[in-house]
């Protein structure tokens, strides 16, 4: 037989966050422990509301199958006294349950032993379930879990009902560290503010019951429903709803009768940048915003008026009689925020962003590291060093020393003190309000671009020039200070700067000599931080390694093949190679990419690798990249090697260009001139037993090693 197996966890409203990741445990787990215990069953759907996690088994057998083993005893010549059971024998069968002469021998790797054929009777479905349930509950895991009244019971939110049944009768289970303790039965409860439901009779009673109360239990559904109301309402409002997918997971997951109202924005506070609003209602409110279609979108918008809609969305849980008070309510608690933004607002432009900026000397930045407003001295510092090593001047320069004096002075404004998610965007604000350049203020509002994966990057060459500043000054200060990253642990976000940076780079396409900056800021900052006792140059190395491990990182996270990445900054390429220009390192991966994809890498991989393994024989350095001095065409006694040296004179100039293409046709070129040297008619002997010949011709595939190198190391590379 075979019946519907329901589990409804009932508790308060649990947090958005925790819905979908308890459900994912929750199936794992279930799944996993009916295999264990040989529960066949049918489809097994695992879904929840803000009340209550619920789970349907279909077709779920009422008892185990009774199961057949064959367990090892001990070996026979152990076992058999005179061809009968002995007391080893007889031990095992009295613990397996079975007579001894039941007991069969049977081959085994270690020779012959007794089996005993032991039959184990099946449970009773509803005895293994009501054992498991608690065992289920207990193990869920997520942030912030409580227990509540005296009771010793952990959870997201206190548990208030439990219904557990296999078909129509009720699985006994007690949850007895709750408070008050927690009995299942078949009482489960709907929406807050409809009746009480009535008793439940199986699953599908509690499914329709559940949705007569106005619970839309299935989140699926639920998000669909969330979905095409945001959509219709918007069209409604000849608008564009701005509901990240974060945000609108969130909305799924705070309702369980979801219905989408229209509220309206106070036309005074369309005053307000069109940030502050968004974030009001995405952050703090949950509302969708609406967006005017083909605005024109502006860092350094000052008003909303011409970017938002005055309506928003908001996602209800209420019932549909009530809407005009929710929205009501709703618009008066926006009004309540909207209005202290613009309070801090006024406040904030009461005060120059020069005052401010003095004002950073009261905030220490860090133990050890002065305020913030010496960070911005650093700042500074580290901006004429990115300049002097770019070689830029004029208007981007001026522009890019401006934004680094001023970068930091809305840290101490009232509107990032109450959003702190509008750092930089509001100092930027402000800078243009005051006059500043438009480049200098946008420079300020993009310099903490890009704030994660996948984020976007400064637009403006001084934005992107003060993003890198603000990076490496923060790399440098928390490394003299002694602290790195650890595993899961990194509290100032270093790796994340250093991904920035990597991607600054080769977004703006500058090669900057990161390793010869770090060695000039880390003597700077040993003389400027005695009290660390710095050493400059292990400071500069434990940076470049950093910048090296996040090159590696960002490659690997945009997609690039592992073995390709390895090529480029793997084993065997010097720090320095890297860091030189980072730019460089994108561009030879980029290449490689092109030749796998073009199907020309196996090719050229299969030729620089049969140098490469005799080269290997030879002590030439990789530095060598020209056969002046080292290869002497008088010992050549085959015209191979002299075809063979056509092809390295050729390759030379564009290995020491770096003109990586020309280099991988050159190269692929000179296949036919190895292959001769290899196997031709005129084919040599390269380990010959004349030193001086020998020596010749293993510099000759030192040299091709090398230049190949140049464009990557090929010995990483997988055929």
């Amino acid at each position: 037989m075979a019946n519907t197996f329901l589990l409804e966890i009932g508790t308060e409203e649990l947090p958005a966050d925790f819905v979908p990741s308890a459900l994912r445990q929750l199936e794992q787990r279930i799944r996993s422990d009916l295999k264990d215990l040989r529960l066949a069953h049918g489809e097994l759907s695992v879904t929840g509301t803000p009340r209550r996690l619920l789970v349907v088994v279909r077709e779920l057998i009422d008892s185990q199958p009774d199961l057949e083993e064959d367990r090892k005893g001990p070996p026979v010549s152990q076992a058999l006294v005179d061809g009968r059971p002995g007391p080893a024998a007889i031990g095992f069968a009295k613990r397996c349950g079975v007579d001894p002469e039941d007991l069969q021998p049977k081959d085994t790797p270690k020779g012959p032993c007794l089996f005993a054929r032991v039959k184990t009777p099946g449970q009773p479905s509803s005895a293994l379930l009501g054992e498991c349930v608690p065992r289920w509950i207990d193990a869920l895991q997520g942030r912030r879990f409580m227990r509540w009244g005296c009771g010793e019971q952990r959870f997201s939110r206190p548990v208030r009902w439990l219904v557990v049944m296999l078909g129509d009768a009720v699985i006994p289970v007690t949850l007895d560290t709750a408070d008050p303790v927690v009995t299942s039965g078949r009482t489960s409860r709907g929406h807050r503010l409809h009746e009480q439901l009535q008793e439940v009779n199986s699953a599908e009673d509690l499914l329709r019951q559940l949705n007569d109360a106005g619970v839309m239990v299935n989140r699926e559904q639920r998000a669909e429903t969330i979905r095409a109301a945001i959509v219709s309402e918007s069209e409604r409002c000849d608008g564009q709803a701005d509901c990240p997918e974060s945000l609108f997971q969130e909305l799924v997951d705070l309702v369980e009768s979801p219905s989408v109202l229209k509220g309206r924005i106070a036309d005074r506070f369309l005053e307000l940048p069109p940030e502050v609003i968004v974030t009001v209602m995405q952050a703090h409110q949950r509302y969708v915003p609406l967006r005017i279609p083909q605005a024109v979108s502006d860092p350094l918008q000052l008003q909303a008026r011409n970017v938002l809609k005055p309506e928003f969305l908001l996602v209800s849980n209420g019932v549909e009689s009530a809407s005009d008070t929710i929205v009501s309510g709703n618009q008066r608690v926006l009004g309540a925020r909207l209005a202290d933004a613009e309070f801090f607002l006024n406040v904030d432009r009461r005060q120059s962003s020069e005052q401010r900026r003095q004002s950073l000397e009261r905030v220490t930045f860090a133990e050890g590291l002065g305020s913030l407003f010496d960070r911005s001295e650093r700042i500074s510092w580290v901006m004429d060093q990115l300049l002097l090593a770019l070689q830029l001047e004029g208007t981007v320069a001026s522009h890019a020393r401006r934004a680094a004096h001023l970068c930091k002075h809305d840290l101490v404004c009232q509107m990032v003190g109450e959003f702190p998610e509008l750092q930089g965007l509001m100092g930027g604000k402000y800078l243009l309000e005051e006059g500043e350049p438009r480049d200098v203020a946008l420079a300020v509002a993009e310099h903490y671009l890009p704030a994660g994966s996948g984020d976007a990057l400064p637009a403006s060459d001084a934005g992107a020039l003060l993003a890198l500043a603000e990076r490496i000054e923060l790399l440098l200060s928390i490394f003299a200070k002694g602290q790195r990253p650890t595993g899961s642990s990194d509290p100032y976000a270093l790796r994340r700067a250093g991904n920035g940076i990597v991607q600054i780079l080769w977004n703006r396409g500058w090669q900057l000599p990161l390793q010869s900056l770090f060695t000039t800021a880390s003597t700077h900052w040993a003389e400027r931080f005695p009290a660390f006792n710095v050493e400059a140059e292990a400071l500069a190395n434990d940076l470049g390694q950093l910048l090296c491990q996040r090159m590696v990182s960002q490659f690997e996270d945009d997609g690039f093949a592992i073995d390709l990445v390895q090529a480029v900054c793997g084993e065997g390429v010097s720090t320095e190679r890297l860091l030189e220009d980072p730019v460089d390192a994108r561009d030879r991966l980029l290449l490689l990419k092109t030749l796998r994809e073009s199907g020309r890498l196996q090719d050229l991989q299969a030729v620089v690798q049969r140098a490469s393994r005799l080269a290997e024989k030879g002590d030439l350095p990789p530095s060598k990249l020209s056969v002046e001095g080292i290869v002497d065409a008088s010992l050549f006694d085959s015209p191979s090697e002299a075809a063979l040296l056509v092809e390295l004179e050729a390759l030379r100039p564009l290995a020491q260009a770096k003109d990586y293409e020309r280099l991988a046709q050159r190269l692929q070129g000179a296949a036919r001139a190895l292959e001769a040297f290899f196997d031709g008619s005129d084919s040599v002997m390269v380990m010959a037993e004349d030193p001086s010949v020998r020596r010749n011709r293993l510099n000759l595939l030192g040299v091709l090693r090398n230049q190949a190198s140049v464009l990557a190391r090929f010995d990483h590379i997988q055929s």
